[in-house]
């Protein structure tokens, strides 16, 4: 049997400050969400300001990056590259913005985030997982 990592509550939060932290040195209104490597929720903080859908599409970058393994633009670029089969995958995020988080390259989760241009939530959300302390 295999033993493995997993993201605990005070991982979660400090994943959702550090994150927070850089939006807000910005002035970026968004909504980061963190989720297990099953894209099940685990933490979400809407931001004063933010547009009411950025909580499900982050949840939804979060949910693809950490179902795919890999950032969710990668899907997008697959897709902008000629992969129009993605289109039909059951994943609803595949816009920059979702980044896994990786524990000695396996995955333990991700954060997704939404409300800004694709490449600053995805800048939010890499200080997030750069903060993950496991």
């Amino acid at each position: 049997m295999r033993t493995r990592y997993a993201l605990e509550a005070d991982d979660v939060q400090h994943a959702l400050a550090a994150a927070k932290a850089e939006a807000g040195q910005h002035g970026w209104p968004v909504t980061i969400a963190v989720v297990d490597d099953g894209g099940h929720p685990l933490g979400l903080v809407r931001m004063d300001g933010a547009a009411p859908s950025s909580a499900y599409t982050a949840v939804e970058k979060a949910r693809t990056a950490a179902l795919g393994r890999r950032e969710s633009r990668l899907f997008e670029e697959s897709i902008n590259g000629g992969r129009l089969a993605l289109l039909s995958a059951p994943l609803t995020g595949m816009l920059e913005g979702g980044v896994p988080i990786l524990i000695e390259d396996v995955c333990v989760g991700a954060i997704g985030v939404s409300g800004v241009r694709s490449s600053e939530d995805a800048q939010i959300a890499r200080a997030g997982v750069l903060n993950v302390k496991l």
